[in-house]
């Protein structure tokens, strides 16, 4: 006759390996005791192997140095305890999985160990990906064909030393993609050193890049290492670079040329390794032909040229960036906003984002901090998305100045049978101005002239 202990024992195990779920115990000393076959599966790790061992050599979780929910479960005594981690498989996968921690207790209540269940979430995470088409890359976030056509740039620019010039309006997020170039780069495990020209006169602006000695000015009173310094072997961001005055533009670019610079008050000179990455928000060709910017810096400084688009050039992004910042202030303020409502979303597809993806930010960070619901509301929003900024009164007082001028323009072509030379005599302007209005304001005209030519003839 069989020992109905024993009968129990082979019962609970082909139960517990006939179940989707991973499942395992561990004793006080958090060595396994039990490892089903769905463990095994997910895991990669065969139950003989790892009964015996410390969890954590078999777990490979990001959270068993810290974290880890059975660790609470055993010191808390209590029933369960769930998070959503990644765990680094026999065969180095790195999968995300659902665990659940418990304290396991005998029928007195005392404990004995605890037990962990674990989901594999790969499939579910494949799926949300497929849903967002995977539309978020180290942190920058969007589905907007240009910015993918910048994605696919950054590891090859990552991978060489060039000296990278990022265009821009403020709030795009040029820091971000200077930082994730920097994270792809074999620069990754030094200093990414950010500076704002643009924030600084000369002398402090040197002093904050090259450093200084004792005594090189009345304040110095010790030695200061220069953000070049505590960029070494890494990579040094040069923020609206378009600032910079014309004479510390001279003193920049004989850095750049021979990556050499020496502290104020110092005669040594030091050689600097570092990877230049420099940003602005102004059209540097416009200022060089103003003379205003040095030509030769300018193209020291352009070598890898990036240009992001202001967030109203791509508004298909709003509702991804929505709900990336939800996630964020959900986490960081510990809320569960699930989203915005159909008029707040519409409120924020129809604004123009002067200050763009940092603009929307701060809106729902606003907005965070008034709700109290689940869902944002139009009352959470700032009140002046609701009133018309001057800037947008005199946009449309603009296009409607451009409307006004297209059709004088074209009904005088039309009137002078459409020779263009006639019909800015007509306007009173020159024939070359006439060839640059009608660019700009986009007319189209019949493939033939007044004098039965093309048009582009």
């Amino acid at each position: 006759m069989v020992d109905p202990k024993i009968e129990c024992k082979n019962l609970t195990e082909i139960i517990l390996d006939n179940i989707t779920e991973g499942v395992f115990t561990i004793d006080h000393e958090f060595n396994i005791t039990s490892f089903n076959k769905a463990a095994s599966q997910i895991t990669g790790f065969p139950t003989e192997q790892a009964i015996g061992k410390k969890c954590y050599d078999v777990f490979r979780s990001d959270i068993c140095e810290e974290g880890c929910v059975l660790k609470k479960a055993i010191e808390n005594g209590k029933n369960s305890y769930s998070k959503i981690v990644y765990i680094i498989t026999r065969k180095g996968f790195r999968i995300p999985i659902k665990v659940t921690g418990a304290a396991l207790k005998d029928k007195k209540g005392n404990i004995l160990g605890g037990v962990q269940t674990f989901r594999d979430l790969s499939t579910e995470d494949d799926l949300r990906k497929f849903i967002r088409r995977n539309y978020s890359y180290h942190d920058i976030v969007s589905k907007n064909p240009a910015m993918w056509q910048l994605f696919d740039l950054l590891p090859q620019v990552a991978d060489s030393n060039s000296t990278v010039l990022i265009e821009g309006e403020s709030g795009t997020g040029k820091e971000l993609v200077a930082r994730v170039i920097h994270q792809l780069s074999t620069r990754a495990d030094k200093n990414f050193v950010a500076i704002n020209c643009g924030g600084l006169p000369d002398n402090l602006l040197e002093s904050e890049l090259f450093g200084y000695k004792a005594g090189a000015f009345t304040d110095a009173r010790r030695d200061k290492i220069g953000r070049i310094a505590l960029a070494e072997g890494g990579t040094l961001f040069l923020d609206e670079i378009g600032d910079i005055s014309q004479a510390f533009q001279v003193k920049l670019l004989r850095f750049l040329q021979e990556k050499t610079y020496e502290p104020l008050g110092s005669v040594e000179t030091i050689n600097a390794n570092v990877r230049i990455i420099a940003a602005t928000n102004k059209n540097l060709e416009e200022l060089v032909a103003e003379g205003i910017f040095r030509k030769d810096l300018y193209y020291r400084i352009k070598v890898v040229r990036l240009h992001i688009p202001p967030l109203r050039q791509r508004k298909e992004d709003i509702p991804l960036l929505i709900d990336h910042f939800i996630r964020r202030f959900n986490n960081l303020q510990g809320k569960s906003i699930e989203g915005v409502s159909p008029r707040v979303l519409e409120v924020l597809m129809r604004h123009s984002y002067p200050g763009n993806v940092r603009e929307l930010e701060n809106i729902i960070e606003h907005a965070f901090v008034l709700c109290n619901e689940d869902i944002i509301q139009e009352k959470h929003l700032p009140i002046d998305l609701f009133e018309q900024r001057p800037e947008e009164i005199q946009d449309e007082y603009q296009k409607k100045l451009n409307e006004m001028e297209a059709e004088l323009i074209l009904r005088t072509l039309e009137e002078h049978n459409w020779n263009r030379q006639a019909a800015a005599r007509a306007l009173n302007i020159h024939k070359t101005t006439l060839f640059r209005k009608i660019k700009r304001l986009g007319i189209k005209l019949p493939h033939v002239d007044g004098r039965h030519r093309h048009v582009n003839d």
